[in-house]
C-alpha cells in the first residue's frame, strides 16, 4: 500500500510537468473521481453491474488518457533513461504482484482492505501500472535521441565556455585552443588541425591525432584545387583521386575556415577515419563554432585597442596637465606696458608655447613658438624649449658689462638650435620668435625663426604694419652656419603703440567655405581697436575669428598675445 502510494505520488509530479493549466484540471478532476469510488460501499442503492463496470472503465480510460503525459522522458540523458527504464520494470512487476495478490485474496473472510476500497485500489494500482507501461515504452523508444541531445547539450557548453572566455579576460590563443577542442569533442573527430593565418596571431596552430607532414599534404592538395579558404565538405576521401594518391587513413574531410567580414583568420580541419563520417548537420555546427570564436577573438581585439586607447588618453591628460603647468598663469605685470594672453589647443596636448622672463636692466624677454606636430612628442619638445628659454637667458655673472649679461636674440637662436639639434627627431622643428623689450629704454629687439611675422600699431605714424624679417626654424639646419639665417631687428616705440604676436592657427584658422582667416583681416581688426587697452583688443580679435570660423572645427592650436605700451611714463620705477 505504501509503494502505491508513493508511486502515484510520484507519477503526479512527472504528469504535472511542465504542464498547461488545463492538464492541471484534468488531474484534479481525476483526483476528485478517484476518491468518489471509496463512497460506492457507503450507500444501499446498488448500481446495476453494467453501470458501475461502465463507470469504472470509463475512469479507467480517463487514466490512461492522462498517462500519455510522458514530457519529463524527453529531458533525460542516456544514462538517466537506462536508469528509468529499470525502475519501471521494478514497479510494474511490484503492481502486477500487487493486483494478483489483492484479486486473490478479495473473497476471504479476513480481507487486506474493506470492501468500500476495492475499486479505489484496483484503479490505483492500474493506474499506477499503466503509467509505468506507457514511460517504459516512450523512454525505451527515446532512448537513441539521448545521444542528439546529449550532443546538442555539449554544444550549448561548448559556446558558452568559447562565450565566457572574453568575459573573463582571456587572450586569443585560449579562445584558439578552446574552439579546437570543443569542435573535437562535439562532432567526434578522429583526427584534426587548426591553422592560422601567418602574422595574424602569435598562435602557431594545433595537431590532434595528425602528423604535420600529413596536414601539409592536405592543405597543398586543396590549395591546388583553390579549396584552402572556402567551406569544404567530403565524406568520400578513398574514392578521390586527389586523396587517394595521398594514402592517408581518414574517409572524410570538413574544412572550416575562420573569417570575418574583413579578415581570414585561419583554418580547420577535421578528419575521420570511416566514409560518410560528417553530414551537414556537423557542417552547420562547426560554422556555429567559428563564428562565435572569430566573434571572441574579435572582442578580445577591441577591448585591448579599448584599453590602448584608455592608455593613451591616460597619458595625454598627464602631458595637458604638464604643458598646462608650463603656461604662465600670471602675466608680467608694470607700469610701462599691458600683456593680455590667450592659448587655446586643438586636441589634449598642443605645441604652441609661450612665455615671459625679467631680465637685468629693467628688460622683460618674451618668447613665443610653435613645435612641429601634436601630442605628447610636441609637450615634450615644448618643454625642452623652455627649459632652454630659462637656461641662456638667465644672468651670466662673468658679463663684463651691462649689454652681455644675456644674449641678444639671435644669439640665442643659435645656441637653442645647437642645444636642440641633440634631441629633436630628424623631421621636427620648431618655429619662435624672441623679443627683448627694454622698457626703461623706450626699446625692443627682436629675431625670428620661421615665425608668424610680428604685427604692430605705430601710434605716431597711425598706421599697422608687419615687421617681414627673414628667420629659419630651429632645428631645419643643425650645424653652426645656422645663426647666419637669423637676424635681428631693433625698434624703439612709442606711449600707445601695439604689438600683437601670434601662431599660424589664428591667420590659418578657416570658415565653413575653407577661406583662411588671413593676414590682411588680423590687420584689419587691429586698425579698428588699437586705442582699446590690451585686453578688449584681444577680445575684439577673438570674437571676429570665433564668427570668421563659426561651426568649423579648430585644425591648429591657436596662441595670441596682445603688448600695448603705456600712453604715459609713470613718475616711478617699479
Amino acid at each position: 500500500m505504501l509503494l502505491l502510494a508513493r508511486t502515484n505520488y510520484a507519477w503526479r509530479s512527472l504528469v504535472l510537468f511542465r504542464s498547461s493549466a488545463r492538464l492541471r484540471r484534468l488531474w484534479l478532476w481525476f483526483e476528485v473521481l478517484l476518491g468518489i469510488t471509496l463512497l460506492f460501499r457507503l450507500f444501499t442503492w446498488t448500481p446495476p453491474f453494467g453501470l458501475s463496470t461502465a463507470l469504472l472503465g470509463a475512469l479507467a480510460a480517463f487514466g490512461a488518457y492522462i498517462s500519455g503525459q510522458q514530457k519529463w522522458v524527453a529531458y533525460l540523458n542516456r544514462r538517466q533513461k537506462i536508469e528509468v527504464i529499470l525502475l519501471q520494470l521494478a514497479i510494474i512487476l511490484a503492481m502486477a504482484v500487487f493486483v494478483a495478490y489483492f484479486l486473490q485474496t478479495k473473497s476471504d473472510p479476513q480481507l487486506i482492505a474493506p470492501a468500500t476500497q476495492h475499486a479505489f485500489l484496483i484503479l490505483n494500482a492500474f493506474f499506477a501500472g499503466f503509467y509505468a507501461v506507457i514511460g517504459l515504452l516512450v523512454t525505451f523508444f527515446n532512448l537513441p535521441t539521448a545521444g542528439v541531445f546529449e550532443q546538442k547539450r555539449e554544444e550549448i557548453l561548448s559556446l558558452q565556455r568559447l562565450t565566457q572566455l572574453i568575459q573573463r579576460g582571456q587572450n586569443a590563443e585560449e579562445v584558439y585552443r578552446m574552439f579546437f577542442d570543443s569542435a573535437i569533442q562535439t562532432v567526434e573527430a578522429d583526427a584534426a588541425w587548426l591553422d592560422v593565418e601567418e602574422g595574424a596571431e602569435s598562435y602557431p596552430g594545433q595537431y590532434y591525432a595528425l602528423q604535420p607532414e600529413q596536414a601539409k599534404a592536405i592543405r597543398n592538395l586543396l590549395v591546388d584545387y583553390n579549396l584552402n579558404h572556402i567551406e569544404y565538405l567530403n565524406n568520400d576521401l578513398f574514392n578521390s583521386s586527389g586523396f587517394r594518391a595521398l594514402d592517408l587513413p581518414f574517409g572524410s574531410l570538413i574544412v572550416m575556415p575562420l573569417r570575418s567580414s574583413k579578415r581570414q583568420y585561419g583554418n580547420l580541419y577535421m578528419l575521420k577515419t570511416i566514409p560518410q563520417g560528417f553530414d551537414r548537420e556537423s557542417l552547420s555546427i562547426l560554422q556555429t563554432f567559428a563564428s562565435q570564436a572569430v566573434l571572441s577573438i574579435e572582442n578580445l581585439q577591441l577591448i585591448q585597442a579599448s584599453l590602448h586607447t584608455q592608455r593613451v588618453q591616460d597619458e595625454l591628460k598627464i602631458a595637458s596637465a604638464v604643458q598646462d603647468s608650463l603656461i604662465p598663469k600670471n602675466l608680467p605685470i608694470d607700469n610701462w606696458f599691458e600683456i593680455s594672453s590667450h592659448a587655446l589647443a586643438a586636441t589634449e596636448v598642443g605645441g604652441d608655447f609661450y612665455d615671459f622672463l625679467h631680465l637685468p636692466g629693467r628688460r622683460l624677454a618674451v618668447l613665443i613658438g610653435d613645435v612641429s606636430g601634436k601630442g605628447v612628442t610636441a609637450a615634450f619638445h615644448v618643454a625642452q624649449m623652455k627649459g632652454i628659454f630659462h637656461a641662456l637667458m638667465q644672468e651670466n655673472p662673468l658679463a663684463r658689462n651691462e649689454r652681455e649679461k644675456f644674449p641678444v636674440p639671435s644669439k640665442f637662436m643659435a645656441q637653442a638650435n645647437t642645444a636642440l639639434a641633440r634631441c629633436l627627431e630628424k623631421s621636427a622643428f620648431i618655429t619662435a620668435s624672441l623679443y627683448i623689450i627694454d622698457y626703461e629704454h623706450g626699446g625692443f629687439v627682436f629675431a625670428r625663426a620661421g615665425h608668424c611675422h610680428t604685427l604692430y600699431y605705430h601710434s605716431i605714424k597711425e598706421e599697422v604694419s608687419y615687421f617681414r624679417t627673414a628667420g629659419l626654424g630651429l632645428g631645419i639646419i643643425r650645424h653652426d652656419g645656422y645663426e647666419k639665417h637669423i637676424k635681428n631687428q631693433f625698434y624703439d616705440y612709442n606711449p600707445g603703440d601695439v604689438m600683437v604676436i601670434y601662431t599660424d592657427g589664428i591667420v590659418e584658422a578657416r570658415n565653413g567655405a575653407q577661406d583662411e582667416y588671413g593676414e590682411e583681416r588680423l590687420q584689419q581688426m587691429l586698425e579698428h581697436t588699437y586705442y582699446l587697452d590690451a585686453e578688449q583688443i584681444k577680445e575684439q580679435i577673438l570674437a571676429d575669428l570665433n564668427e570668421f570660423s563659426k561651426g568649423q572645427p579648430i585644425h591648429d592650436d591657436q596662441t595670441l598675445l596682445v603688448i600695448k605700451f603705456k600712453a604715459s611714463q609713470p613718475e616711478g620705477i617699479l
